[in-house]
């Protein structure tokens, strides 16, 4: 297998599947086969429209798979990673009761008991295995669910991606929980090379004991398949004889496995009629089709997607989200997920990373990729707007946006845009019954958005590109802020930077681009019919430095700014100022995103008690950052936290004598590996230091920012951060 584009395109393709599975099973998700057939029929195009919801939604499902494989970067791509070392990564990201897992308590949710474990000092595997939270708890579904991208790093190689399922699996369950893992993992590495369905059974057969139950349930479903065509009455053998009434729990993983694994065998080799099968069986719709969903995708490639009736990708539009600690990555897409695995599948071989255009964000380097670019709200689309993603047209890599429109004028632009923060709709909203979606923008005031087009040869007419964004105003009312515009010839090709205006402390929810005719033509200047027709095609479209912005309430008295806040302690009031306490450990609020590498961050804290509070920078999650604190020892510390390490590191200490109730000035400075710190313009120490983390890529030592409070309270009006 090639490993740069054929590589790529499959792990696109896996990408892409598994979004496309849960979003299709997520409407029907635990409800039954009988249910789905009396009240839809089958499940085989998305019903979100039909139930009143959005399609892109958080979801557990998704979100634990891209995330808990960040182990691998965060401990150095190593071969060698360790079920402890993953679990350090589940506290790192995990934001307790709110994010990523199902919060069903302790003895209920197997995800839940294993999080409280580890949080408890009790490391992985002990965490998840059988002896300690007894057969039920660890033969749960949730190893399986989270699997996929274990597999996606080890290409063409089922025994190494069946080791590290095993691994990562045991951070939370244990028994037929990590062999329903361990096959699906080994299945969807082999399917990188071999596509007989039967072959990739096997492969998954060959890495299981020879007495677990998932190689009994497996053995019987090819039996079965071999016996009788007929889905529904395999269905119905499997539902009597591995059902939910022979295996206790929530949601156990052995009658779910089993309707992976009998879609995938009946399902005639088609991405929608394996996903159909899967779904209109019930249970567990949305995790079932997500696995499934990515094993057809990385087996069959893009084309297998494509090749489908239903529209699937224009509808998704690569888009998905995943709340965690990083507050900044919540907002993400499925190409930009996907060059990050195939990254970490070439470091683990030793190879350099693929950085498609210079790092920029939106690139486009895969077919049919959009990135999240759609229509702009507010604009018509249909047959005088649509966007393509084609072969060349670009400077830098191999494929561009083709922006094509038809009839624009001043008063009705062509435009387009991609969220770069969650739409207003969904601000607050929860993402299943017991998470909450919470995000950070990727894209702040006094950032350098930066972008390449080149107009269509032939075009007949010059026209007028503009960039933008969406934000709020002081009264939180939707608004649009132009960039200057620029002028595109017949066949030019222009490249524009855009430092962002100030949004007054609100959040940019998009960023898009206008097309129409150059300033101050008059309507008739462009043909007899005043058409203007053409395409252009979006090369790039990055952006990059730190941004020039008080986060924090306005003047104006709009509320909108608190969404751009991730929620990491116990309690937070923000009404007129920041209030929050923290009853146990350390809490955070975070806001800020991975680019944010060398700023300034100020803000004035009092606290009436607290064994520790403070200012944090290069935040990357709960387990990641620098910070400068006020301790009740009466001492002043800079402290490093490292997402691999079980402590806090103290880099410089200070006595330093503090009033409770008092108001402090906290400034701390980050350029390169110098940190400067000052307490009411008190510069109390300057140190040399680097971030004592693997550094695989230069963003990861980027992070926005937070406040600290660690057992106790704290107050403030608001963090300014600023360009050093």
């Amino acid at each position: 297998m090639n490993y740069t584009d054929e590589y790529v395109e499959r792990v696109y393709a896996g990408v892409l599947g598994k979004i496309i599975g849960v979003y299709l099973g997520r409407p029907v998700e635990g409800w039954s086969y009988e249910r789905i057939t009396a009240e839809i029929g089958e499940v085989d195009t998305f019903l979100q429209q039909r139930r009143g919801v959005p399609l892109i939604a958080a979801d557990d499902d998704i979100s634990g798979t891209f995330t808990f494989l960040r182990a691998l970067p965060d401990h150095g791509n190593s071969i060698e990673i360790t079920p402890r070392q993953i679990g350090h990564t589940w506290l790192n990201y995990i934001i307790p009761n709110r994010s990523i897992l199902w919060w069903g308590g302790l003895g209920i949710s197997t995800e839940h008991t294993a999080f409280l474990r580890l949080c408890c000092g009790i490391p992985a595997p002990q965490s998840g295995s059988m002896a300690l939270n007894g057969p039920v708890m660890a033969e749960q579904i949730g190893a399986q669910i989270f699997i996929d991208g274990w597999a996606m790093v080890a290409p063409g190689d089922p025994e190494l991606a069946a080791e590290l399922a095993r691994r990562a699996a045991s951070v939370s369950h244990d028994g037929a929980a990590v062999h329903a893992a361990q096959v699906l993992a080994a299945m969807e590495a082999l399917a990188f090379v071999e596509t007989d369905r039967l072959k990739l059974v096997a492969a998954g057969l060959a890495v299981i004991p020879k007495d677990s139950i998932i190689r009994r349930l497996i053995e019987d479903i090819r039996e079965w398949w071999a016996a009788e065509p007929d889905w529904r009455r395999a269905r119905q053998k499997l539902d009597d004889q591995y059902g939910y009434s022979k295996f206790p729990g929530n949601c156990h993983v052995v009658p779910n496995h089993g309707l992976i694994i009998l879609a995938f065998i009946y399902g005639d080799d088609d991405f929608r009629r394996t996903l159909t099968i899967v779904n209109t069986c019930g249970w567990d719709t949305d995790c079932n089709s997500g696995n499934l969903g990515c094993l057809m995708g990385i087996k069959n490639g893009l084309a297998g997607i494509d090749g489908s009736a239903a529209d699937w990708r224009m509808a998704v539009a690569d888009r998905l989200y995943l709340p965690t600690a990083d507050s900044g990555r919540v907002i993400t897409d499925a190409l930009r997920e996907t060059y990050e695995i195939v990254n970490i599948g070439r470091a683990l071989r030793q190879w350099p990373p693929l950085l498609p255009k210079d790092v920029a964000r939106f690139h486009f380097e895969a077919e049919g990729a959009v990135q999240g670019f759609q229509v702009a709200s507010g604009v018509a689309g249909g047959e005088r707007l649509q966007l393509k993603n084609v072969a060349g047209h670009s400077r830098l890599g191999r494929r561009s946006l083709a922006i094509c429109y038809k009839g624009v004028t001043a008063e009705e632009p062509a435009a387009i845009a991609t969220p770069v923060f969650l739409p207003p709709e969904t601000l607050a909203s929860k993402g299943g019954d017991t998470y909450t979606l919470m995000a950070s923008p990727t894209l702040y005031s006094g950032q350098l958005v930066s972008w390449g087009a080149v107009a269509g040869e032939g075009n007949r007419h010059p026209v007028e590109g503009r960039l933008f964004i969406d934000t709020f105003d002081a009264q939180d009312r939707p608004t649009r802020l132009f960039a200057p515009p620029v002028v595109f010839l017949p066949g030019a090709y222009r490249q524009a930077s855009w430092q962002v205006p100030d949004t007054a402390g609100q959040p940019i929810t998009a960023v898009g681009l206008t097309i129409t005719p150059p300033s101050g033509e008059a309507p008739g200047e462009a043909g007899e019919t005043g058409d203007i027709s053409g395409v252009i095609y979006l090369d790039y479209l990055t952006w990059s430095g730190s941004p020039r912005i008080f986060l924090g309430p306005q003047p104006g008295g709009g509320h909108m700014w608190r969404h751009m806040w991730v929620n990491a302690v116990d309690h937070w009031r923000a009404a007129g100022a920041f209030n929050m306490c923290q009853n146990e450990g350390i809490g955070l609020l975070i806001c800020g995103s991975g680019e944010w590498v060398d700023y300034r961050a100020t803000a004035t804290l009092r606290s009436n008690l607290a064994k520790a509070f403070g200012l944090a920078v290069r935040v990357g999650g709960l387990r990641h950052y620098y910070a400068l604190l006020l301790t009740d020892q009466d001492k002043v510390q800079l402290v490093r936290r490292r997402s691999d390490a079980e402590e806090a590191e103290v880099l410089e200490e200070k006595s330093f004598v503090w009033e409770k109730g008092a108001a402090y000035r906290f400034e701390l400075a980050v350029s390169g590996s110098i940190l400067t710190a000052l307490v009411d313009g008190r510069p109390v120490l300057s140190t040399f230091t680097t971030l004592a983390i693997p550094d695989p890529a230069p963003l990861s030592r980027g992070g926005g920012v937070a406040f600290y409070c660690e057992e106790g309270q704290l107050s403030s009006a608001g963090i300014a951060v600023s360009p050093v």
